[in-house]
C-alpha cells in the first residue's frame, strides 16, 4: 500500500486523446474471423454469419465500484473485462470482442493508464477476445471505465433468465461468498494502514479470498463443459450481485418459486474460517456477497445424473410453482422467505 514517490509520471496531456489511444493499442492483435475491422476507423466491422450476437456493457466508477487504495490498476483492468465477459457467459454464449472506454482525471499519469491497460490486454488474451475500439476522455474526478462485451451463440443454445420450470434443479458453479470476504479483509487492512502507514499486512492466510476479489475469473469454460455433458440449461444468470438476488431474478423472469437448501451452498474452507474470524454468518455472506462471477442455472430433473459427479457443479435447490414462493431451507429444516440483500447499484 506504500506508494513509490519516485515513479515516472508522464502527463496524458502530452500525448492527447489520439496519441493515448495509439499508445495503448499499438500492439493489439486480432484473432477472430468475425472481426473484419477493429481499432483505427470510425467503427468496428463484425461478421457473425449464422451466429446470433449477444452484447453487454458495464460502467465502473472509482469510489463506487472500486477503491484504488488496495486495487492494483492491472488487476482492475483485468477484473473490468472479466465482469463483462461473465455476462456473455451467462447467456451460454462465447465472448469474442470488447470495446474499452476510459475517463480519467489529471492525477493519473500515462504510466498508470498503461498499467490499467496491461490488465485489460491480459484478460483479452486469457479469454481470447479481440479489443476492437473504445474511447478516452477526461474526468473531473477519479477514474471511470466502460467496457462493452460482444459474443456469439447459436439461437438454440441461448440461455435466458426466463426459461426455468417447476421441478427444474438449481445449479451453481464453483463456490460462493469468497469475493465478498476478500473485500472485507482488504477494507480492514485499509483501516489499519490509515492508522499506521508503516504497517505492512500479512495477507497470506487470506490469499484465495483476496484473489477472488481482486482477480476474479469468468466461467467461460462452462458452455463447452455443459455441451460435452449433453446438458442444456433452461435458464442462466451470473452471480455478480449476490446469490439471493440472482435467484430472485430467475424466479421473477421465469414466474416460478424456488427452494434453496442452506446445506448445499458450496463454500471454500478459507471462507469458512475467515467468517468465524470476523464473526459473520457464512450463509448470509454467500447469499448477499456478490462479485463471485460464478454461473447460476437451472436444468431438467432428468439431467441430474449427467452432472452429479462433476466437481464444477453443485445442485443447491429446485424450482417450484410460483405460488409456493422463494424460500431458504435451513440446516434445521426451517423454511425462510428469501430476500434480496445483495449489491444495489443505485445505493450510495
Amino acid at each position: 500500500m506504500l506508494e513509490d514517490k519516485n515513479q515516472k509520471r508522464t502527463s496524458l496531456a502530452e500525448l492527447g486523446e489520439f496519441g493515448l489511444i495509439d499508445y495503448l493499442t499499438k500492439n493489439i492483435t486480432i484473432n477472430h474471423e468475425s472481426t473484419i475491422k477493429s481499432i483505427g476507423d470510425d467503427a468496428a466491422v463484425l461478421n457473425f454469419e449464422n451466429k446470433k450476437v449477444v452484447v453487454s456493457t458495464d460502467l465502473l466508477i472509482e469510489g463506487v465500484h472500486f477503491d484504488l487504495a488496495y486495487m492494483p490498476l492491472k488487476h482492475l483492468g483485468y477484473k473490468a473485462v472479466v465482469a463483462n465477459l461473465s455476462d456473455i457467459c451467462a447467456m451460454n454464449a462465447k465472448p469474442t470482442q470488447i470495446t474499452v472506454s476510459l475517463a480519467m482525471s489529471n492525477r493519473f499519469p500515462l504510466e498508470a493508464i498503461e498499467e490499467l491497460y496491461e490488465g485489460i490486454k491480459l484478460a483479452a488474451k486469457v479469454y481470447n477476445v479481440d479489443i476492437i475500439g473504445g474511447d478516452t476522455t477526461s474526468s473531473q474526478k477519479g477514474l471511470i471505465i466502460s467496457i462493452t462485451a460482444i459474443g456469439e451463440v447459436d439461437l438454440d443454445e441461448v440461455a435466458y433468465r426466463n426459461g426455468a420450470k417447476p421441478t427444474n434443479l438449481l445449479v451453481v458453479t464453483g463456490d460462493i461468498g469468497a469475493a465478498y470476504m476478500g473485500l472485507q479483509v482488504l477494507e480492514r487492512e485499509k483501516q489499519v494502514f490509515q492508522v499506521n502507514p508503516n504497517n505492512q499486512p500479512d495477507l497470506e492466510q487470506y490469499s484465495y479470498l483476496i484473489e477472488r476479489q481482486l482477480k476474479p475469473e469468468a466461467r467461460a469454460d462452462i458452455k463447452e463443459l455443459l455441451a460435452q455433458l449433453d446438458v442444456k440449461p433452461t435458464s442462466m444468470i451470473d452471480i455478480s450481485d449476490g446469490l439471493s438476488s440472482e435467484i430472485l431474478h430467475l424466479c421473477k423472469q421465469s414466474k416460478v418459486g424456488c427452494n434453496l437448501y442452506e446445506e448445499k451452498i458450496p463454500a471454500d474452507p478459507q471462507l469458512i474460517s475467515v467468517c468465524e474470524e470476523f464473526n459473520l454468518d457464512i450463509t448470509t455472506i454467500a447469499l448477499s456477497g456478490g462479485e463471485d462471477y460464478e454461473l447460476l442455472f437451472t436444468i431438467k430433473m432428468e439431467d441430474f445424473d449427467k452432472i452429479k459427479a462433476n466437481p464444477n457443479f453443485s445442485v443447491i435447490g429446485h424450482m417450484v410453482e410460483e405460488k409456493e414462493g422463494v424460500h431458504l431451507i435451513t440446516r434445521a429444516d426451517t423454511k425462510i422467505p428469501l430476500k434480496a440483500r445483495g449489491w444495489n447499484a443505485l445505493e450510495n
